[in-house]
Order: C-alpha cells, then sequence, then structure tokens
C-alpha cells in the first residue's frame, strides 16, 4: 500500500483519494484546509456561532461519507462548499423560520449617495456583521445570490420556493443591509467626529 506523506499541501486528487482510503493525516488535512472558510459561510447562513458548528460537522460528515462521488472536476472546495450550503439550508428549513416577512417601514428605500457613502465608512467585517443580522429568509438568499453566485432559478429549486419570492427576498435583502449599513456609517462618524 503506498503511503502518502505531506510536506505540503497535496492536490485535490491526491487528498480525496488518500482520504478514501481511510488515512486520517489525510482527512485531518482535508478538514483543517477547508474547515474556516466552511465555517464563515456556515456562520451566513445561521447567524449564531453554535448553530453554524453543528451545520459544519454534519457537513463534513456527509463530504467523508460522499467523498467517492467527487469526481475532480471543478474545484474541491466548491464541492465541500455546496454540501455545507445544503447542510445550511437544511437546518434553515428545521427552524421554520426561513421566510419570515419585515414591517414595510423597515424596508423604506434610500438614496444611492448614502449607500456609497456607508460602503466607504465601513469595514468587510461591518458589512458581513450587518448581513448576519438580517431576518432568515433575507439572509439566506442574500447569500446564495450576492456570494454564491446562484441564479434566481437555481435558489428557487434549492429552496422551494418561485423565482419570484427568491427576486423579492433579495431586493428586500438589500433594502434592509442598506438601511443598516448606513445606520451603522453615521454611528461611526458620529463616535469620528
Amino acid at each position: 500500500m503506498l503511503h502518502v506523506t505531506y510536506t505540503s499541501k497535496p492536490s485535490d486528487v491526491a487528498l480525496v483519494e488518500a482520504c478514501l482510503r481511510q488515512d486520517r493525516k489525510a482527512q485531518r488535512s482535508l478538514y483543517d484546509r477547508y474547515a474556516p472558510r466552511m465555517m464563515a459561510s456556515c456562520l451566513r447562513y445561521c447567524g449564531n456561532r453554535a448553530d453554524a458548528e453543528d451545520c459544519l460537522l454534519l457537513g463534513f460528515e456527509k463530504v467523508f461519507r460522499n467523498l467517492a462521488s467527487y469526481q475532480g472536476q471543478g474545484s474541491l472546495e466548491g464541492w465541500v462548499r455546496r454540501i455545507m450550503v445544503r447542510e445550511a439550508l437544511q437546518h434553515l428549513r428545521k427552524s421554520s423560520l426561513l421566510f419570515v416577512q419585515t414591517e414595510p417601514e423597515a424596508l423604506a428605500s434610500t438614496t444611492p449617495a448614502n449607500w456609497a457613502d456607508a460602503a466607504d465608512e465601513l469595514a468587510l467585517e461591518d458589512v458581513l456583521a450587518a448581513v448576519t443580522k438580517l431576518p432568515e429568509g433575507y439572509r439566506t438568499v442574500f447569500n446564495l445570490a450576492a456570494i454564491e453566485g446562484f441564479s434566481h432559478d437555481e435558489i428557487a429549486t434549492m429552496l422551494g420556493i418561485s423565482e419570484a419570492t427568491s427576486r423579492s427576498q433579495l431586493f428586500r435583502a438589500r433594502q434592509l443591509l442598506q438601511k443598516q449599513l448606513l445606520a451603522d456609517a453615521a454611528t461611526l462618524s458620529k463616535t469620528h467626529q
């Protein structure tokens, strides 16, 4: 039996092959390589660390159980991310809070100029923190569309909703996010004066 020694990051194919041979060091290497980024993805969907950690662990369980189905087409990270996203979506469906409506006054529009000013004042961490404050349904569609790059057709299929609902949820998520970022930028400006 060929034993693989890892002195640097092995290629995805070699890593998958070693994992399939039940090589514990390879399995640990795969987990260590992707867990931090996948945790960030789970947090974007779940909104709290405990649920995100549950999704991460359940997701990696599925990764290792289904690793033989990875065909080497596309990146291994993308394949793992899809499993994590599906796991987070399954968690949200179970919580039955996926599509929560927001009061109409919370959707008041703001001017594009204010949006640009807010974006200049805030760091990426502030934007991601604002995303986690969105209601679960809005946050989920926003993550799938704006961050993961799924089309409304794909989102509708994954979530069991219509494309129109997906578009509406994204529109509302952007409005709420914009409002939150403007408020955060105003607070930031006041503290720097």
